[in-house]
């Protein structure tokens, strides 16, 4: 499981808190971003892949933040608990053939975590004042949203992610509160200057 964009992307970008957790955490990465950029934060990755749990268990565990990252394999919808924050950056594929590969199928495809049970699951786990925070493709953006005001969320940012100013919307950035808010809509370009400021403290220069 490769580092990418869309986990840079929403470890920078979702809030935090004391409590936060991270669903299907895979390599660990949006839960290390979360406890670097909160050092008061105690955060609970989950994911029912065996194999991503170990590889997330021994990433948290050779950091500078085994104390704050706990790794638990388990799915959301048993998970138990109330936080600040929750983050994830969920299976896409819905429609699409999947792949013979069992491990890039659960990670990628909604067979084991569709978009309804991923809102209900976070909307019963989240604190009152509490946001939720995903990443998606462009074209699953209304499915999420749709899904998200079914159980009663509001959006309270939106961001749309781009290559390059001349190129349209690849990815969406969304997140969503228990209670009506303002919403919060931008569109940040890969490379630009925002995005260096967003992502910037976690690449390494050289």
């Amino acid at each position: 499981m490769k580092v990418g964009t869309d986990g840079v992307l929403l470890g920078a970008w979702a809030q935090g808190g004391r409590r936060v957790l991270d669903v299907g955490t895979g390599t660990g990465i949006i839960a290390l971003m979360m406890a670097q950029r909160y050092s008061e934060a105690q955060v609970v990755a989950i994911d029912i892949d065996e194999g991503a749990v170990r590889q997330a268990q021994q990433n948290v565990a050779q950091s500078a933040f085994a104390k704050q990252v706990s790794v638990v394999q388990q799915a959301v919808q048993e998970h138990q608990g109330e936080y600040e924050a929750i983050v994830s950056n969920p299976p896409f594929f819905i429609d699409s053939l999947q792949a013979p590969d069992e491990q890039r199928n659960m990670a990628r495809h909604t067979a084991t975590l569709s978009y309804g049970e991923l809102m209900k699951a976070a909307h019963r786990l989240l604190a009152d004042e509490g946001e939720f925070s995903v990443v998606v493709p462009f074209d699953y953006r209304q499915r999420m949203e749709d899904e998200a005001i079914f159980v009663g969320f509001f959006p309270s940012r939106v961001w749309g992610v781009r290559t390059t100013e001349r190129k349209p919307v690849k990815r969406y950035l969304l997140a969503f509160r228990k209670h009506p808010c303002a919403c919060e809509k931008e569109v940040l370009t890969i490379g630009d200057e925002r995005y260096q400021q967003l992502t910037g403290a976690f690449y390494l220069n050289g």
